[in-house]
């Protein structure tokens, strides 16, 4: 009954590892792989916000790269700040970075004092939602920036808002423009290894 039960798994073992190639082989090495080998269980790459306790508190000693992160809070909190610091970071280990100021608030004097590098420091001021996350795309796709900052989700009204009449409703739309643009990105960002960050008001 042994030999029968090993002979099974050994069958099955056969074909998970014939499925596994069939799918690397149409869609790429890492399609899907075992969560046990020595490449999947890599620690995930990360970039330090400046502040010991907080990187010791995220656990992985900063931001992940790869990944969306959402630093969220009350108006004049320190979100921006946050993000200043993370960047100046990313600039002394060598990385590039870009600021999407959708709030056309971005002081340079004050990111000066940071330690934020302002001339390897890339900026884009926006004029709509639209425009912001389509500049940070082609920002990410790239692969050649460390640091994405959009600041802030707050700030990025869809164009139709912006063409419409003042008090005119506008139900939901800056709601989808995020929902699609997140469907869109979330990908892109884990290949690419860029370290995104998109700053937030609470309401």
């Amino acid at each position: 009954m042994a030999a029968k039960a090993g002979k099974t798994e050994d069958k099955g073992g056969t074909a998970i590892d014939t499925l596994v190639a069939q799918i690397q082989k149409e869609f790429g090495d890492g399609a899907i792989i075992r969560l046990g080998d020595a490449d999947a269980r890599q620690a995930v790459p990360c970039i330090s916000t400046g502040a010991f306790s907080l990187d010791i508190a995220l656990g992985i000693g900063g931001l992940p790269r790869g990944r969306v992160t959402e630093i969220y809070g009350p108006e004049s909190s320190g979100k921006t700040t946050l993000t200043l610091h993370v960047i100046a970071n990313a600039q002394k280990a060598g990385g590039t970075v870009a600021f999407i100021d959708a709030e056309h608030a971005l002081d340079p004097g004050y990111a000066k004092r940071i330690g934020v590098d302002l001339d390897n420091l890339l900026v884009s001021q926006p004029s709509s939602g639209e425009e912001a996350l389509t500049i940070a795309e082609t920002l990410i796709r790239s692969n050649a920036i460390d640091v994405v900052v959009v600041d802030s989700v707050a700030a990025l009204a869809p164009r139709a808002e912006l063409d419409g009449e003042m008090g005119e409703a506008q139900v939901g739309l800056q709601a989808r423009l995020m929902s699609q643009a997140m469907r869109k990105l979330t990908a892109i960002i884990a290949n690419s290894k860029t370290c995104c960050i998109f700053t937030n008001q609470l309401r």
